[in-house]
């Protein structure tokens, strides 16, 4: 009987200890399992430092405009000819070496075309800009004594191309910031091309000018749209005088003016920072 029973406990104790030594087992793999990290989602790739489109404005882009920038800018351009005061002669023929046509005066069509500046920062608050474009425009003789001789009260005098590049040196109030206004002060020089006359009552077919130049000033501003995107509006008033003349082809007759064209120019258009 205690042979028995020594046998029942041995055997007891030898299932637990199995048992045991399985559980063991088991357990170890599937805590490793169970801990393992789990990856809910793969992360987004990382776009490249410093990568900011051109039609952006990201932190790296500077805001307003300052020393050392350039600016390019294309813009639509109105050129109003004032037409302040004339002084027209007549000589040769029945005129003789030269008479005053009183009460005549020019009067010059406006035109709008486009237009490129080129403006340079030398510190913050001081630029140059240089403007050019080429204008068309048509000249007529008004009412006086040449309405009495061609009996027309507008006589069409004729047409010419104007070149009149400008420098102009501005102050800009607010540098740094998106919105930044100017004023500044220049000179303009004028240079009239591909002239043809149209007086036909005279004969007058021969148009020429003389190159000119005067003072101008303007006053504008420019805005950061986006990125290094800026938009920019701008009024010049240039002084400048005009001598012209026209001849037949026989060149006995000749009228002459003196006009202040003293043209106002507005324009609006887009710029580029470099």
């Amino acid at each position: 009987m205690v042979k028995f029973r020594s046998f029942l406990t041995a055997t007891v104790a030898g299932v637990a200890a199995l048992t045991g030594a399985a559980q063991a087992q088991t357990a170890t793999p599937n805590a490793a399992y169970v801990n393992a990290p789990v990856m809910n989602h793969i992360p987004d790739a990382q776009k490249p430092s410093g990568h900011c489109g051109i039609f952006e404005t990201c932190a790296s882009t500077k805001i307003g405009l300052g020393k050392g920038d350039i600016m390019v800018r294309l813009s639509g351009v109105g050129v109003l000819p004032q037409d302040r005061d004339s002084r027209v002669n007549v000589a040769g023929g029945a005129f003789g070496s030269g008479t005053r046509l009183n009460g005549t005066h020019l009067s010059t069509t406006n035109q709008a075309m486009p237009e490129l500046t080129v403006e340079y920062f030398i510190t913050d608050n001081l630029s140059v800009d240089l403007i050019a474009t080429s204008t068309h425009h048509r000249v007529n003789a008004v009412g006086g004594a040449l309405a009495g001789v061609t009996h027309s009260e507008v006589t069409d005098v004729g047409s010419a191309w104007v070149l009149p590049p400008t420098l102009t040196f501005a102050w800009h109030f607010r540098p740094h910031k998106r919105f930044n206004p100017y004023v500044g002060v220049g000179v303009t020089a004028m240079w009239f091309h591909n002239m043809s006359g149209r007086t036909q009552p005279l004969g007058l077919t021969k148009l020429n000018s003389g190159f000119t130049g005067g003072p101008a000033v303007n006053v504008g501003f420019d805005y950061q749209l986006v990125g290094n995107w800026f938009f920019n509006a701008d009024v010049k008033q240039m002084f400048v005088r005009m001598h012209a003349w026209a001849e037949n082809q026989g060149e006995s007759l000749k009228v002459s003016a003196h006009e202040s064209l003293d043209p106002t120019v507005v324009s609006a258009g887009i710029a580029y920072r470099f």
